[in-house]
């Protein structure tokens, strides 16, 4: 059993020396990050060395490897991520010694308050969505502090603080904590049935929703485009005294809309609103990237930025880490990661390969992630992938937070295509990449899918490439160097 943030929970007024058990995942590190620049004592542990624990020991935050109840040291305050379970030496140590414990979204409820906040919420797209009002606001001057759940490129790091008087963070609805923060602004990009083992139904997703939007004391952007999205403004009406309420997308109803979209390389658009026209273009393909921009551009529409200049802002935005990103090439065949790990992500992510491979082949390694949505989604997936990949090679489940459930392998998503030719099962990462390297031709792309920690088999599919082509991967430039989370 893993931990779940109490919502009951008081925050102390005083935390303390802080102790991050997980802090090289993407959110506790953002958070850690800023805690230690206010001054705070920070240490942490985590299972690997990583190149983020390597940034955080360079800012002078001693990061402990594996997990013992001697890491906790002196702390006062223990931080912990969702994927720790309650069997965690440390966790356990905190309870003897009758220490606060925090869940990650709780440490950051506390760091933000008295903030102006503003909240980026939604199955998909929050990362991205959340790199670009962090990159525009920059663009505009307007210095914001930031916790993102991925690296924004430009940016270089997760979280920051800033001068300005916005403090932008990705909400994260998984576990039902973005219902903590005190929201000034929430952008709500889309909703999908997801997390259901929290949840357990779509009603009280959707009920999550509204209460998170309702909260809002500024302003509420939401897709039109989005059935979830669509009820949940009218369920914010019904409700009566509703926030202020924008909807962007491609309907026509939109009060910010989407238009002239071109998916030829980085994506180029257009943006309607109130009879103005504004033309943007990206550092980034994928059409999914330009309704992101739409909803980053209709918040800052909503704080007053004149159009245009909202527009101008997003130029050039060149993506966050771990959405399509480039890991460089092997033997001329592409390599890409991508954090995609719902069936409408792994399209959208598909989409984008297709959009700039051109004439050659997309093959993606997917990595199931969890094991209640792989036993609820295994079809869905191997719709997607059997549709928008030449070739599927399918590896085992990444449980993250969960305990295994019987019969629940990668192997529910091979059986599922309906070609089995298209599709191998390799729960040996060797066996897969060496599978890999069978198939790809120059001109490929290989792309890399899940939230797991699928990233780290690059490396061992680029050697394995190069070794097919007879080329020595010693003397290859390395290309495929773990992210910075």
């Amino acid at each position: 059993m893993t931990i779940k943030p109490d919502p009951s929970l008081v925050l102390p007024d005083d935390l303390g020396r802080l102790h991050f058990v997980g802090i090289g995942g993407s959110g506790m590190s953002g958070i850690a990050r800023l805690f230690h620049e206010r001054g705070f004592a920070v240490t942490g542990s985590d299972r690997s060395d990583s190149a983020t624990v390597q940034s955080l020991r360079e800012l002078g935050i001693p990061v402990a490897i594996g997990h013992g109840a001697a890491h906790v040291g002196d702390a006062d305050t223990l931080v912990v991520t969702g994927a720790l379970w309650v069997e965690n030496p440390e966790y356990q140590e905190a309870l003897r010694r009758g220490l606060p414990v925090l869940h990650r979204s709780q440490a950051l409820a506390w760091l933000v308050r008295g903030e102006r906040l503003l909240a980026v919420a939604g199955a998909h797209g929050k990362s991205t969505s959340t790199g670009m009002l962090v990159t525009a606001l920059r663009a505009l001057d307007r210095d914001p502090s930031f916790v993102n759940g991925a690296v924004i490129q430009g940016a270089n790091t997760s979280s920051a603080w800033g001068e300005g008087d916005l403090f932008v963070v990705e909400a994260d609805e998984s576990d039902g904590s973005f219902l903590l923060y005190d929201t000034a602004i929430a952008l709500v990009t889309n909703i999908d049935t997801d997390h259901l083992d929290h949840y357990g139904s779509a009603e009280a997703i959707a009920e999550a929703f509204v209460d998170f939007a309702h909260a809002a004391s500024e302003l509420v952007v939401l897709s039109a485009d989005d059935a979830g999205t669509r009820e949940l403004r009218d369920a914010l009406v019904a409700r009566g005294s509703a926030p202020r309420i924008l909807t962007f997308g491609e309907a026509a109803d939109a009060d910010v809309r989407l238009t002239a979209v071109s998916e030829t390389g980085p994506i180029a658009f257009t943006i309607v609103a109130d009879g103005v026209e504004a033309h943007g273009q990206l550092g980034v393909p994928g059409r999914h990237n330009a309704l992101n921009a739409a909803g980053s551009v209709a918040v800052l529409l909503g704080i007053g930025v004149p159009l245009a200049e909202a527009v101008a802002a997003l130029d050039g935005f060149a993506g966050t880490l771990r959405r399509f990103e480039s890991h460089g090439e092997a033997a001329g065949v592409r390599l890409y990661d991508d954090y995609a790990h719902h069936p409408t992500e792994v399209a959208a992510a598909l989409q984008t390969a297709r959009s700039v491979v051109g004439d050659h082949r997309v093959i993606a390694i997917h990595q199931p992630h969890l094991f209640s949505r792989t036993q609820q989604m295994a079809g869905e997936f191997a719709a997607v992938y059997e549709r928008l990949a030449d070739r599927t090679v399918v590896l085992d489940v990444y449980g993250a937070r969960e305990d295994p459930i019987p019969g629940v392998t990668g192997a529910l998503v091979s059986e599922a295509f309906t070609d089995g030719s298209v599709v191998d099962y390799r729960p040996d990462w060797s066996e897969a990449a060496a599978r890999v390297a069978e198939i790809a031709r120059p001109g490929d792309i290989v792309m890399t899918l899940s939230c797991g920690d699928v990233y780290r088999i690059l490396p061992s599919v680029r050697e394995a490439i190069l070794a097919a082509a007879g080329e020595n991967a010693a003397d290859a430039p390395d290309t495929a160097e773990e992210p910075l989370r």
